[in-house]
């Protein structure tokens, strides 16, 4: 017998362990989170020294401290927390063969799956030529309708007319997200979250950093149009690209979403690209 007697379950678990540290650091890494998870892990390691050395006073004040650490752990990362649980739930436990939603789908129907992008792409390809700002924000599975009450509903089809419309720079509702379900358009001018993010480069303004806030805590789509680049960029769980075309766009739309399309085996992705020319 030796010395260490491992298990199997024993590298499992430091694995599992080891997972869920590196999403949590991955989660608030370039936040100002690192800094406060940094200052109480310092006061930690500084009341184990003091119960080492038996400083009966700092120890004490400190124990007191680490005593309600759960507590003040909770509300401090109280937002990190919910993006770590909603993260596990979505990325990994979300798939379509493991949700309810896929055991009745064949009796329920769900708008929200047969996105027709085209329009969306189309817009955000003239609205770019023009350097007209944009920020639309697609729902897949999480609900956007505690963000309507900040904007006006609209509740209208999505077509290419209707959103460069709204973007126009004159038009009243311009200054805002809009909240698309399925293919509606739900509300205008919407508020939404902004990021607390270092990271983010100091060339993207304010309309990137709200749509890398909402997909933090939601599973949406969000799709930005710079206003003074004319850039395309895309933000889905809290990872922005920038800089991309309409093609990338809608090539990206239909790994995200079961649009249309896939039911119409005529319409090929030869025909879709020759239709943004």
């Amino acid at each position: 017998m030796g010395f260490l007697n491992i298990r199997f379950l024993d590298i499992i678990d430091i694995l599992l362990v080891a997972f869920l540290l590196y999403q949590l650091y991955m989660l608030i890494k370039g936040t100002v989170a690192i800094n406060i998870f940094v200052g109480i892990f310092s006061t930690y390691l500084i009341w184990l020294i003091a119960k080492a050395l038996n400083m009966q006073l700092l120890s004490n004040i400190l124990g007191q401290v680490m005593g309600v650490g759960v507590i003040a752990l909770l509300i401090v990362f109280h937002q990190e927390i919910r993006r770590f649980l909603f993260l596990i739930g979505t990325r990994y436990f979300s798939k379509r063969n493991f949700t309810l939603e896929y055991l009745f789908s064949y009796f329920i129907t769900d708008s929200s799956s047969s996105l027709d992008c085209l329009p969306i792409v189309q817009a955000c390809k003239n609205m770019a030529k023009t350097k007209t700002g944009a920020l639309i924000v697609i729902s897949k599975d999480s609900k956007l309708d505690a963000y309507m009450p900040s904007g006006d509903v609209i509740n209208s089809d999505t077509t290419c007319r209707i959103l460069e419309t709204i973007f126009f720079k004159n038009s009243p509702l311009h200054d805002g997200a809009i909240l698309i379900t399925g293919n509606k358009i739900l509300a205008a001018a919407c508020v939404l979250p902004v990021s607390e993010s270092t990271e983010l480069s100091k060339s993207l303004g304010l309309r990137h950093r709200a749509a890398l806030g909402i997909s933090e805590i939601t599973d949406a789509y969000v799709i930005i149009v710079s206003e003074e680049t004319g850039n395309i960029s895309t933000a889905r769980f809290g990872v922005i690209r920038t800089n991309i075309s309409a093609d990338e766009l809608l090539k990206s739309l239909d790994n995200t979403f079961s649009t249309k399309r896939e039911q119409d085996s005529s319409v090929t992705e030869e025909s879709l690209s020759e239709a943004l020319r």
